[in-house]
C-alpha cells in the first residue's frame, strides 16, 4: 500500500507529475488547489486570471514525488492556452460545482477538450466540489457516478471549504499516475526519469479479482 505524505524533502526528486484542473468558472478549482497546496481556503478568493500553478513535494512508496497542480480561468476568453496548459500533463481533475447544474452538464465539453489535446492515457478524476452545499445540490450523486463510470473516470465529492476529501482526491490520482509510470519502468527495465516522455499505459477497473471500481463517491 502506498504510503503518501506532504511535506519539502531534501533528496532528489524522482518524478514530477503535471495535474490540469479544468471546469466552469467559479466552480472552487483555485480554492481545491490552495487547500491542497498550503492548506488555506479564502472565502474571497478572485476568478483566476490566465494560468497558474502550485507545487507540492510527496512521497510515494519512499519515492520522491514533485507535483505540479495547475489551475486555469473557466472563462471562454483564456481558451488560447488550450494547448499549452495540456501540454505534458499526467493527470486531470475535471471540477464542477454540485450546486449547479450547468457546470455539470459541461464536463462532456471539457472532457472533450482535455481528450483532444492531452496524451490519450492521462488519469482523469471527476469532481463534485462544494459537496458542503448539500441542501443547494442541483447535481445528485447518482448523475455523477454514472457519467464517470461510461468515461471510465475516478470519481469523488470535495469541499474545499471544509476540507473534505481534498487530499485524498489528489491522493489517488497522484498515486495512481505513480502506479502506471513505476510499471512502465519495470516493464522497460530502467528508470523513469523527468526528461523521459510518458505515454501512459491502460488503466484497468472493475477487475473482478477485487472488485474495485474508479468510481466511488465519498460525501
Amino acid at each position: 500500500m502506498s504510503n503518501l505524505y506532504g511535506g519539502d524533502f531534501n533528496q532528489k526528486i524522482d518524478y514530477v507529475f503535471k495535474v490540469v484542473l479544468i471546469g466552469d468558472s467559479a466552480v472552487g478549482k483555485s480554492q481545491l488547489l490552495s487547500r491542497f497546496a498550503r492548506n488555506e481556503f479564502s472565502s474571497e478568493s478572485k476568478a483566476t486570471i490566465g494560468v497558474e500553478f502550485q507545487t507540492k513535494t510527496l512521497l510515494i512508496d519512499q519515492k520522491t514525488v514533485k507535483s505540479q497542480i495547475w489551475d486555469t480561468a473557466g472563462q471562454e476568453r483564456y481558451r488560447a492556452v488550450t494547448s499549452a496548459y495540456y501540454r505534458g500533463a499526467v493527470g486531470a481533475m475535471l471540477v464542477y460545482d454540485i450546486a449547479k447544474r450547468q457546470s455539470f452538464d459541461h464536463m462532456a465539453r471539457w472532457l472533450e477538450e482535455l481528450r483532444g489535446h492531452a496524451d490519450k492515457n492521462i488519469v482523469i478524476m471527476l469532481i463534485g466540489n462544494k459537496s458542503d452545499l448539500a441542501t443547494l445540490r442541483a447535481v445528485p450523486t447518482e448523475d455523477a457516478q454514472e457519467f464517470a463510470e461510461r468515461e471510465n473516470l475516478y470519481f469523488m465529492e470535495t469541499s474545499a471549504l471544509e476540507a473534505t476529501n481534498v487530499e485524498g482526491a489528489f491522493m489517488t490520482i497522484l498515486t495512481e499516475i505513480y502506479r502506471i509510470v513505476s510499471k512502465k519502468a519495470l516493464a522497460a527495465n530502467g528508470e523513469y526519469s523527468k526528461s523521459s516522455s510518458l505515454k501512459g499505459t491502460a488503466i484497468i477497473v472493475n477487475d473482478q479479482g477485487d472488485n474495485k471500481s474508479k468510481s466511488g463517491c465519498c460525501t
